[in-house]
């Protein structure tokens, strides 16, 4: 007798299929071959020609993305991305209705996310992006410092991820503003919610931080409107998804001095073209999305554990709301 996998009443192996290229085939196989000893384990590289006899998989792991996958595996149990946004996934035509799509919720991501926003906010807060503009223009000129308790910070996104950004920042002595679509309580953070809170967020806010997923909803939400209600000589962080920004506002308003200037991890399309206007500007830093790299020994082992709760019957964490895109 066989279940809908394939699998023998009693056995208790486990098929795992895991999407991922040639190039990261040999530092992600090994972890998940010794994350799950007994199972099986068939790779899947993004671009191979569909294998029609491919016994159906109890989990497809998406490491890298793959729009062919679910032509092969079109009734997993559910389905994990090794990654925190899960667009990719989402916009997929064979994508399996109805079953679970669970993203990563951290896997390593929030520390050097947290020290990146960090490094900017608290540069921020001694002047250096002025003084490296009066260094390039020859001027010596001292500024009076603003205690970090006069410099507000928002945090568009109170995710796992924004949360742990927002309560370092008001550890640092910052006041604190943290931004969801529903209300959430973080210590040392004033919080505010959904479309009635988002302007009074906005109001006067310092330094903007952007750690919001991509979902229509987000979609150009850091606008001309919006951004003019921060604080005038305001700084924008981005280091959630490129769209959420509409850049051509961005340029607009730093031209007219509403805004002091940007660092910017993530762009709407990546690599950034060579011919795009950010590279020319000395008010715009431009990292190549390296704010929150994925540690891949603690995805496969966030990942192990959550499809050790499934095969025990219990409820998991991060499994996606597919009309909220998150």
């Amino acid at each position: 007798m066989h279940d809908r996998h394939g699998r023998n009443a009693g056995d208790a192996v486990m098929h795992l299929a895991v999407t991922v290229s040639a190039a990261h085939a040999a530092r992600w196989m090994p972890l998940f071959t010794a994350a799950f000893p007994g199972a099986r384990i068939d790779a899947r590289e993004p671009g191979s020609p569909v294998r029609s006899a491919m016994p159906p998989a109890d989990f497809v792991v998406m490491v890298d993305p793959c729009a062919t996958v679910f032509d092969e595996q079109p009734t997993p149990r559910a389905i994990f991305t090794a990654s925190a946004g899960v667009g990719h996934v989402l916009r997929l035509p064979n994508l399996p209705a109805g079953v679970p799509l669970v993203r990563l919720e951290d896997g390593g991501m929030a520390l050097p996310m947290i020290r990146y926003v960090l490094a900017v906010v608290l540069g921020f807060a001694q002047g250096l992006p002025t003084y490296a503009r009066q260094q390039r223009a020859g001027r010596w000129v001292k500024h009076p410092l603003r205690a970090p308790a006069d410099i507000t910070v928002g945090v568009l996104g109170l995710g796992i991820i924004g949360a742990a950004i927002a309560r370092a920042v008001a550890a640092q002595g910052f006041a604190v503003r943290g931004f969801a679509q529903s209300h959430k309580a973080v210590e040392g953070v004033c919080c505010y919610a959904g479309a009635a809170g988002f302007e009074a967020f906005l109001a006067h806010t310092d330094v903007l931080v952007n750690v919001l997923p991509e979902t229509a909803a987000t979609t150009g939400l850091i606008n001309r409107a919006a951004m003019r209600q921060l604080a005038d000589g305001a700084h924008i962080i981005n280091i959630g998804r490129g769209n959420a920004l509409v850049e051509g506002d961005l340029i607009d308003l730093l031209d007219a001095g509403k805004l002091g200037g940007a660092t910017l991890d993530v762009f709407a399309t990546e690599p950034l073209p060579p011919e795009h206007p950010y590279w020319q500007r000395s008010d715009i830093a431009i990292t190549p999305h390296v704010a929150g790299p994925t540690v891949p020994d603690a995805t496969v082992a966030q990942i192990a554990a959550k499809l050790a709760q499934l095969e025990r019957g219990e409820a998991i964490t991060g499994i996606v709301d597919v009309g909220r895109e998150y």
